[in-house]
């Protein structure tokens, strides 16, 4: 064994066993010390999938102008963003992709939702709360008149959906800041004992009216409505939470991808990379012999360790993710055949078996950094122009892509490179036909190689 061998082969041995031990786990879940990991995915070894993959709701917005604004600024579609994003998150949408696409859109990628317009109401909308004091002209209170108290979502500090305590029926509990639970109280105990109403109404429309009981001087309340059902006030609470939009928006660009076409495409996938992966080690083992067999152990380490990589960072896997990786297994197959190659030419020329692996890799590194760099320039302009332009097809791909090519320099120079000259040094390096075929110079040859020497 080669000086300093047997640290490598560990430190190999622990990236991998990570890698394993991250794909084993469905989900990974991490407190140490106050500070939480968490990694969790609904696709296969716990990685996430992209909407082409799990199906759900595309939707672009386009800002609308007003006559205040006819251009929105910058800091009006980030504050657009960032309140989207609050919705969809409290909403429990796993994974959503909320990217702003040039100066007036914003792209939302929601995996799982299957009730679009329910996605959109939540999205686009603004859910205007109001209080109104309504005196009543009789007994039935059928004829009215409302009065603004000068209570409305505004001076809400919290809402969020319940359940009745006594009938268990969908509500929306509301908690007031010190301004709003004044006026609530004073509104509550003027009302006391009359048959006068509060009137609450969301978007304008009457949602209950009922008489007061007691004063509630607390700053809480709750709203309940015959057609709440829980979906609904989930998503009243969380427009009412999260406020309204800086400016509004409208949907230029819908699609509903059907989850049964991202589940073919998955297991299509899947097939594919089995066949090609297969196909791959069968030729490099049968082709180049034990270098073949020690390129096929560091590809099956390079996948285990990419895909771990995905699950970490994390990645939202998709379609084009998918060719990226595809792409990423035939460029670490190819930096290994440089390798081969260079090696047998060495082997050619009369080299020992160790001396001709080190000088093949020494010489194939130029070519394989050269082309690596450059696979990672396209990467870059790939990841900028899909970032600006909203195409998050190119995005994936040129991320996955990135994140493998990466991963395979390190895999071809330093898991190949420790284990072939493990093998060298081996008996099994005393037989050189199982690293290549070295074919004996014809006596053409030797005559022409004799006259020259002379």
């Amino acid at each position: 064994m080669l000086k300093g061998e047997p640290r490598r082969i560990l430190l190999i041995v622990i990236f991998v066993g990570l890698s394993v031990a991250t794909l084993a786990f469905q989900s990974i879940n991490i407190d140490f010390l106050g500070a939480q990991f968490q990694r969790l995915g609904t696709g296969p070894l716990g990685l996430r999938l992209g909407l082409d993959l799990q199906g759900g709701a595309h939707l672009v917005y386009q800002a609308i102008p007003t006559s205040e604004k006819e251009t929105p600024t910058e800091e009006d579609m980030e504050g657009v963003r960032r309140i989207i994003e609050t919705r969809v998150n409290a909403y429990g949408v796993t994974e959503p992709a909320i990217q702003l696409m040039g100066d007036d859109r914003i792209m939302i990628q929601l995996p799982g939702v299957t009730d679009i317009e329910e996605a959109k109401q939540l999205i686009g909308q603004t859910a205007i709360l109001e209080f109104k004091e309504r005196t009543c002209a009789d007994a039935m209170c059928t004829t009215y008149t409302d009065a603004e108290t000068g209570l409305t979502g505004e001076r809400l500090s919290r809402s969020y959906a319940d359940r009745h305590p006594t009938t268990g029926a969908p509500i929306v509990r509301l908690e007031f800041d010190s301004q709003g639970a004044k006026i609530f109280g004073d509104l509550t105990t003027r009302l006391v004992g009359t048959n006068n109403r509060i009137a609450i109404f969301i978007d304008e429309n009457m949602i209950v009216a009922p008489v007061a009981q007691a004063a509630i001087l607390g700053g809480q309340a709750f709203v309940e409505g015959r057609d709440f059902t829980f979906e609904k006030v989930r998503t009243i609470a969380i427009q009412l939470e999260s406020g309204r939009l800086p400016i509004p928006i409208e949907v230029i660009q819908e699609q509903d991808v059907d989850a049964t076409l991202g589940a073919d495409a998955m297991e299509k996938s899947l097939l594919a990379g089995y066949v090609g992966i297969g196909l791959v080690v069968l030729f490099m083992a049968l082709y180049y012999r034990v270098p073949g067999l020690v390129a096929s152990v560091s590809l099956l380490s390079y996948i285990l360790m990419v895909l771990a990589a995905l699950k970490l960072i994390p990645v939202t896997l998709t379609l084009a993710g998918i060719a990226g990786i595809i792409l990423s297994i035939g460029m670490a197959v190819d930096a290994n055949i440089l390798i081969f190659e260079r090696m047998k030419e060495e082997l050619r020329s009369g080299r020992s078996l160790l001396n001709a692996t080190e000088t093949g890799f020494n010489r194939a590194w130029p070519s394989i950094r050269d082309s690596n760099v450059s696979t990672f320039i396209t990467c870059a302009i790939l990841f900028w122009f899909g970032s600006r332009l909203g195409a998050s097809l190119v995005v994936g791909f040129a991320l996955t892509l990135f994140i493998g090519v990466a991963i395979s320099m390190f895999s071809a120079i330093f898991i190949s490179r420790t284990l072939l000259r493990s093998s060298a040094a081996s008996p099994l390096g005393r037989v050189v036909a199982l690293y290549a075929h070295i074919s004996k110079p014809s006596a053409t040859t030797l005559a022409q190689t004799t006259k020259g020497r002379e």
